[in-house]
């Protein structure tokens, strides 16, 4: 595990990140430990994800982005995957009226053409209802992998190059940044991993190049309020650089 001590809370204050996410790992293992199925690690997980999401909105967070289902996980037991695109679809037509009503606007990233007609449907209503919503941006991502993801911007650079629209001079990383998934939104500022592993699993490699990451043995049935404090906490405690020295980081805020 990598886990910084935690500081007091109250220093997070004014130094909260503004697009966090969140790859939410253990839910088969939270319910082995219980003796249950799979199926119930991932009704546990989804409440998690509802809990999450509250709270998230009440610490002001812009946007979070959770990684839900990846490209890989279709390679999963059939039951398994099967039992999660039910779920999904449940969830689609249980919790976008309590989001809408609460101000938070959804969002899908991933190739979603790969899910069934019920389910696009589904995610394209979520999002059309939500749209106007202001309070945070919840980002779903489905059936999304970053190296599809950089393939796929690079795709319609390509196309835009054989079209005359876009010069080859004119591919640069700003460029390629407004082609990729969520280019509108802020790039993300922490990473969280739960569940104990420590790999990034093809999750947001473009937007993810300046995070801070932070692994945690919790499962995400048991992430709570508690548990995002403590990420939050370890975020407002380190110095992000980009490059820079300690020192011109230093002077540039007594500057600010």
């Amino acid at each position: 595990m990598i886990e910084s001590a935690a500081p007091d809370i109250g220093s997070v204050a004014g130094e909260c990140p503004r697009h966090v996410a969140i790859i939410m790992d253990g839910n088969n293992r939270w319910a082995k430990q219980r003796g249950l199925p799979g199926t119930e690690g991932h009704r546990a997980g989804e409440e998690a994800v509802r809990r999450l999401v509250e709270y998230a909105a009440r610490c002001k967070l812009d946007v979070l982005t959770l990684f839900a289902f990846s490209s890989e996980n279709w390679r999963r037991p059939e039951q398994e995957v099967a039992a999660l695109m039910s779920l999904f679809l449940e969830a689609l037509t249980r919790k976008v009226a309590e989001l809408h009503e609460n101000g938070i606007r959804l969002r899908f990233i991933g190739d979603l053409a790969g899910f069934s007609p019920a389910l696009q449907q589904g995610m394209a209503a979520a999002v059309a209802l939500t749209a106007a919503n202001a309070r945070m941006t919840l980002v779903i991502a489905v059936n999304y992998g970053g190296q599809w993801d950089m393939a796929n911007a690079a795709r319609n650079m390509a196309e835009a190059v054989q079209q005359g629209r876009l010069a080859l001079d004119d591919i640069t990383p700003a460029e390629m940044g407004q082609h990729v998934q969520m280019a509108d939104l802020p790039p993300v500022d922490l990473l969280i991993r739960t569940g104990g592993e420590m790999r990034i699993s093809n999750f947001l490699l473009w937007q993810m190049a300046y995070a801070e990451f932070y692994f945690t043995d919790v499962l995400w049935p048991d992430f709570d309020a508690v548990a995002l404090d403590n990420a939050l906490a370890v975020y407002a405690s380190r110095q992000r650089r980009f490059g820079r020295t300690s020192e011109q980081v230093v002077e540039a805020a007594r500057n600010v």
